[in-house]
């Protein structure tokens, strides 16, 4: 959209950004980030030790369901890098990133950004952002009345079936991942990503195999993939789902754009350590550089500004939050064609 100037609202985020800078608030934070890095990759060396005393047990799953934890927490860092969070250099973040997404967490740092990159811009703008395209889930009523037979019927309930459905989206990722890798053009270190995610899971799979029974060893899989998937789900589904979705050719302001479709998610060191950040989601999208560790900070700015431009700031609890996500997702299914109803029925509707 062509921003006029002296639009009041594009010239207050103008402010707003310089006055979060004036207050440090863009500062990098390595130590932080060290940390955090350090307390992860002891928690896996204990939870890899835990492996190997336990031996041929079921209580091997205990450990699986802490490398689904501690994976996605890689995630979350992977992520501040992604976005420049981390480092001054760009390098250095895009390195990280492309080295911790593949290697610790089993995505594709490449398949991460281009997603990720359209939402930004876009975020909850129907044909734009690739969070809101429809597949299993339909996020808008247009997605939902596209649904047929069986697909329907999951779609219809699909706010109820969330929890269970993202329970898969480890696996999704993994699949994202490979149809990006092998099937785009212009993917830049394609090979080193690709042979990041062979030895990850070369060396994963191997030891697994080879030190538990193979049931044992599936079962390992299932459970580390599907807490991996829930808790990456239930970190990033409170954030828009449920906020307004905007027309693909609505022409509205950065601030506006970003601030409406988010949701924070009260609560203080604990929520910011669970979520990784993800908690201040209006603070994040406006500021997608600004280290985790400042986000709290700036919130009191953002909320100074919405108040005076009259912008809607919502913040949750993160209880409250599902229950607003699961009640817009089984609304928005109502939409799908009942795969029980009458087309002729239908057709006199």
């Amino acid at each position: 959209m062509m921003q006029k100037l002296g639009n009041p609202i594009v010239e207050s985020y103008a402010t707003l950004l310089k006055t979060a800078r004036s207050a440090g608030l863009m500062r990098r934070r390595r130590t932080f980030y060290a940390l955090v890095f350090a307390v992860l990759l002891l928690l896996l060396g204990a939870a890899a030790t835990g492996f190997v005393l336990l031996g041929q047990t079921w209580f091997q799953l205990l450990i699986a369901a802490v490398l689904g934890l501690l994976f996605t927490q890689f995630a979350f860092l992977a992520h501040e890098a992604a976005h420049h969070q981390v480092f001054a250099s760009g390098w250095a973040n895009d390195w990280t990133a492309r080295i911790l997404g593949p290697l610790l967490v089993g995505m594709s740092y490449a398949m991460w950004v281009k997603k990720h990159t359209a939402h930004h811009q876009n975020p909850n703008v129907k044909d734009k952002d690739p969070d809101i395209h429809t597949g299993i889930v339909a996020f808008h009523e247009e997605g939902a009345a596209t649904k047929r037979g069986f697909a329907a019927a999951i779609t219809r309930h699909q706010g109820t079936l969330l929890f269970p459905l993202i329970l898969f989206l480890g696996f999704s990722l993994i699949l994202d991942s490979a149809k990006t890798l092998f099937g785009h053009r212009g993917v830049r270190y394609r090979y080193v990503e690709i042979g990041l995610l062979v030895m990850r899971f070369g060396v994963y799979l191997t030891v697994l195999f080879l030190l538990l029974p193979w049931g044992m060893a599936l079962a390992f899989v299932g459970v580390q993939m599907g807490v991996f998937g829930f808790y990456m789900g239930a970190s990033f589904a409170p954030n828009h789902k449920g906020m307004p979705v905007l027309e693909s050719g609505s022409r509205v302001d950065f601030l506006t754009r970003q601030v409406v479709t988010s949701r924070n998610i009260r609560g203080g060191f604990f929520m910011d350590t669970l979520m990784g950040g993800l908690n201040h989601q209006v603070e994040h999208h406006l500021f997608p550089d600004m280290a985790r560790p400042e986000l709290r900070r700036a919130n009191a700015l953002v909320r100074r500004s919405c108040e005076r431009n009259g912008i809607a700031f919502t913040e949750t609890g993160l209880i409250q939050s599902y229950a607003i996500v699961v009640s817009y997702l089984n609304r928005v299914g109502l939409s799908a064609v009942d795969p029980f109803e009458c087309p002729l029925v239908r057709s006199y509707r």
